[in-house]
């Protein structure tokens, strides 16, 4: 693992570190923030999946939410969203290849031999974090933005006990059912839409649920509303009687703008759950 940087920050230290990943076959950079606590052993760890077209800096340079895990006492890992390289497969179109690995683990041709992101997410990188840094992964939380917010949601119902809480800001929520997500998935992991179903955040709550608590937030001018088809999600939470919120921010659209206005709210949220008992 290589330092690339590393700044002081609201009295604690976020880093930029670079590693040779053997499951996506490349090199990976993730951002982390480790709060003042952290000198003095492990502390708990909050998840934050950036969404298409993003890498490990958007939301590290542009949410806001070092501050506000700074006065919880909270760490912040900023992963990369894809493998990236000149021998890893792209595509010209912005939603699928480099920048838009879904969080998957890709089975077709060209992209099965870099993108394992499900794997690198869930396993390689919390490997590393844990046994590089002062974290508790026995405590961990899980958020996430668009294509992030579905990777968040399909992690924690898919990896019971790992995420005491899991929270999202408009989330792809039933990518089986629109155009962010049928094309990648098909490109990702074939024609058989059988497989596509493991990753469907709406059909997941159907099926399993999450055991603990969900808080999505979602603009009402989100300018990709359709896309995200965030109704899906609430019948099926509501089918299901999941303990969770579902918020329709009025006003707000899908920048920045909007996670950074409700990021404290996020990260109170994830604090009571890590800190519960």
């Amino acid at each position: 693992m290589k330092t690339v940087s590393e700044n002081t920050c609201f009295g604690g230290v976020q880093g930029v570190y670079s590693h040779a990943s053997e499951v996506c076959g490349c090199d990976m950079t993730f951002g982390l923030f480790l709060p003042a606590e952290a000198q003095d052993g492990p502390v708990p760890v909050l998840w934050y999946l950036s969404g298409l077209t993003c890498t490990h800096e958007n939301a590290m340079v542009k949410a806001g939410a070092q501050g506000w895990a700074a006065e919880q006492g909270i760490a912040l890992v900023f992963p990369d969203t894809s493998p990236r390289g000149e021998d890893v497969a792209d595509d010209a179109a912005y939603d699928l290849g480099q920048g838009a690995g879904f969080y998957v683990n890709a089975t077709e041709a060209p992209w099965a031999p870099h993108f394992r992101m499900w794997d690198y997410i869930a396993e390689e990188l919390p490997g590393l974090i844990g046994a590089q840094f002062a974290v508790d992964l026995e405590r961990q939380a899980i958020t996430g933005h668009s294509m992030g917010g579905h990777g968040a949601l399909t992690l924690a119902m898919a990896l019971p006990g790992r995420f005491r809480s899991v929270s999202a800001f408009a989330p792809i929520c039933n990518p089986t059912g629109g155009d962010w997500g049928r094309k990648q998935f098909a490109a990702y992991l074939g024609a058989d839409e059988r497989a596509w179903a493991a990753h469907d955040a709406s059909l997941l709550m159907a099926e399993r649920g999450f055991d603990g608590p969900v808080l999505v937030d979602t603009g009402t001018q989100d300018q990709f509303l359709d896309l995200l088809r965030p109704e899906t999600l609430a019948q099926a939470m509501a089918v299901r009687r999941q303990e969770g919120t579902l918020r329709m921010q009025k006003g707000y659209d899908h920048s920045y703008f909007f996670i950074s206005t409700f990021m404290e709210d996020h990260v109170g949220f994830h604090a009571e759950a890590l800190y519960a008992g």
